[in-house]
């Protein structure tokens, strides 16, 4: 089969359970995510174990729920697609697994995605008119890179973090605030009324001569300091203020970078994906940058931001049609590399 169109997409890198059944690589007919929010929030960050045997539990409800929402039998599908790194190799396993008994008992085509190249994809589902090459900046709890795509299965990294993810760093701070699992919309939520010249945290490689790599862990370093220093002293942490400076000197340094790629490469369009992508100061920061230079940015919704198996089956879709299909003997890599 060529050209497949009805792709199933799973998604179990970490721990969000979704399927997903997408038409064309660009229309989403189910997206069905379920979080595991509430069973990690007590520990303030993801346990693998629990992620893997939760996923376990309920991938087939799942299914059934994607199949059902968009009105197609398992007969219809004319492909599977499932992300198979990086992230948590329990978790990627149960995703992989399942991915391949369904390839292999309804003799379809296998494609094995990277989850970073996912992310991008969501943006192919937005409806937007998108033409190669191409920027993307992936921020999410995992990952902050940014992307040269020029074409479908020709992407290379320009910059990566060099340690800490911007979505990571959001979800400590909020742990050390006390805001909860995840922390980024938290944050996202306090910032909006806070000052964001209330405190002076780093940006870390910003300017040309910093290249376009980043780096978070001075930032979240100088917060955690400031907050400690605060608490030794009796007072009162404001947490608008202290969000919106740390979420502002994150922020800062992703928009430069950014567009400093854009103006490095002489691309007009820039794709925003992945968890931190659905920040309201981010996209409206990077539309006001827009405004000034000429380049179009688009953004998935925030439903596509996060992960989810839309995304994975419209990376696979473009996949399928290059003949890119993996055998049954397909692993989870738990650092997959974007350019192997």
């Amino acid at each position: 089969m060529p050209h497949p169109s009805i792709i199933l997409g799973l998604e179990t890198s970490c721990d969000d359970t979704s399927a997903a059944v997408v038409l064309d690589g660009r229309t989403v007919l189910s997206n069905i995510v379920s979080s595991q929010d509430n069973l990690h929030l007590r520990f303030g960050g993801i346990v693998p174990e629990i992620a893997s045997r939760r996923h376990l539990e309920i991938i087939n409800p799942v299914i059934d729920e994607a199949m059902a929402q968009a009105r197609v039998k398992f007969t219809d599908l004319e492909g599977i697609a499932v992300s198979h790194g990086p992230g948590l190799v329990g978790s990627l396993l149960v995703g992989v697994s399942v991915a391949k008994a369904l390839a292999f008992s309804l003799d379809l085509p296998l494609a094995g995605v990277n989850h970073i190249e996912g992310h991008l994809y969501a943006n192919f589902l937005t409806g937007e008119d998108i033409s190669f090459p191409l920027l993307g900046l992936v921020v999410s709890g995992g990952h902050t890179n940014i992307l040269y795509m020029e074409g479908h299965g020709r992407i290379r990294i320009l910059g990566r973090t060099r340690d800490d993810a911007a979505g990571e760093v959001f979800d400590k701070i909020a742990r050390a605030l006390d805001l909860g699992f995840p922390g980024g919309p938290v944050i996202d939520k306090l910032a909006r009324e806070g000052d964001p010249s209330s405190f002076a945290f780093p940006r870390a490689l910003m300017g040309p001569e910093g290249g376009l790599d980043f780096s978070f862990s001075g930032v979240k370093t100088a917060v955690l300091n400031s907050i400690y220093r605060e608490r030794q002293r009796g007072r009162e942490i404001d947490l608008h203020n202290i969000s919106s400076a740390f979420q502002a000197a994150v922020i800062d340094v992703l928009v430069e970078k950014s567009f400093l790629a854009a103006r490095q490469k002489n691309v007009k369009i820039f794709l925003l994906a992945g968890g931190v992508a659905a920040n309201s100061e981010l996209r409206a920061r990077l539309r006001q940058r827009v405004e000034t230079e000429e380049t179009k940015v688009i953004f998935p919704p925030p439903e596509l931001c996060t992960d989810n198996a839309a995304m994975v089956a419209a990376a696979g879709y473009y996949r399928l049609r290059r003949g890119n299909t993996a055998s049954y003997d397909l692993n989870a890599v738990p650092s997959l590399s974007l350019e192997g």
